[in-house]
């Protein structure tokens, strides 16, 4: 019980996220917004490895070693691809549907592992797969307000995540999760820092001209991501992935609660329908894949999303 408080939290940690990016995103350049909810990671978990291994009674070593550094790198690359295409997408669709096209990741995983790695899969997952396509094509039919480009934005999101999940596949273990997650937030924020130059002038005056409210906002998504990170963490501690994981597709329903709060988004009768089949097959998916004794590290070492 205690594990699936904990993953409901994390749902709406990153539904808030989502909402608070669409909202700030109006005031302030996302290229910004990227490079301080990273900063705010790095630090925050700078801060927690330092007093977690340091304090009486911790494990007395540092928490900031690594033994694979490119690991870690290349990791970290593919979760900064998947939070651009996610902040950007943010700004052009509602935040319910792109949770709805995002949650994808499951049945993308299953492609990209079959045509990178060879894995065999069996009809239901490619049934799950074609399911979870036809919900996102029903969600963005010709027609609707969704049609168009900015509908690869999640897609990106969606497979940047898939091949952050394959990496953790092959490397599970290998690395403290928290180490991990620190590192994550310093290879963003340097990546995001050396592009500042090249993204909008005077960043920092910018940020003085902003209002209090704006940047409170920036604040809360960095608290937002790091903190839901972290409490998945948690939660995987406390329930296996398998327990877990289909909670995590209310994400879909809170995001819509938000969109329509916020914004006065909200999806008409095919988006919902859409939106169901996504989220029936990802959570299929997902508990497929979580079952499988070769994925079921994946989850515990790999908590990121945005």
């Amino acid at each position: 019980m205690t594990g699936i408080v904990l993953i409901l939290l994390v749902a709406a940690c990153f539904s808030l996220l989502d909402a608070t990016v669409r909202h700030t995103g109006r005031q302030v350049p996302v290229q910004l917004i990227l490079t301080l909810r990273y900063l705010f990671q790095a630090v925050a978990m700078g801060v927690w490895l330092a007093w977690t291994f340091r304090r009486p009674g911790g494990p007395g070593r540092s928490g900031f070693g690594t033994t694979h550094p490119r690991f870690q790198v290349l990791r970290g690359l593919l979760l900064l691809t998947s939070s651009a295409f996610g902040f950007y997408a943010l700004q052009h669709l509602p935040v319910a549907e792109f949770t709805a096209i995002v949650m994808l990741t499951p049945v993308m995983v299953t492609l990209l592992a079959a045509w990178l790695l060879k894995e065999a899969v069996s009809p239901l997952r490619w049934a799950l797969v074609a399911a979870a396509f036809t919900g996102t094509l029903i969600v963005v039919r010709p027609g609707s307000d969704l049609f168009g480009w900015a509908v690869l934005l999640p897609l990106g999101n969606a497979t940047a995540y898939a091949l952050f999940q394959l990496l953790t596949r092959r490397l599970a273990g290998v690395e403290d999760p928290y180490t991990t997650h620190f590192y994550t937030g310093l290879v963003g924020s340097l990546l995001l820092l050396a592009a500042l130059p090249f993204g909008p002038s005077q960043p920092l005056q910018l940020l003085a001209e902003q209002p209090a409210a704006t940047l409170g906002a920036l604040a809360l998504i960095g608290l937002f991501g790091t903190t839901g990170h972290l409490l998945l963490i948690l939660a995987l501690r406390q329930a296996p992935a398998s327990t877990l994981m289909p909670f995590t597709y209310l994400q879909i329903g809170m995001a819509a609660l938000l969109g329509w709060w916020f914004f006065g988004d909200l999806p008409d009768t095919w988006g919902w329908t859409g939106m169901a089949v996504i989220a029936a097959s990802g959570a299929a998916s997902a508990w497929l894949n979580l079952r499988a004794p070769s994925t079921r590290a994946v989850i515990a070492v790999a908590p990121e999303e945005d």
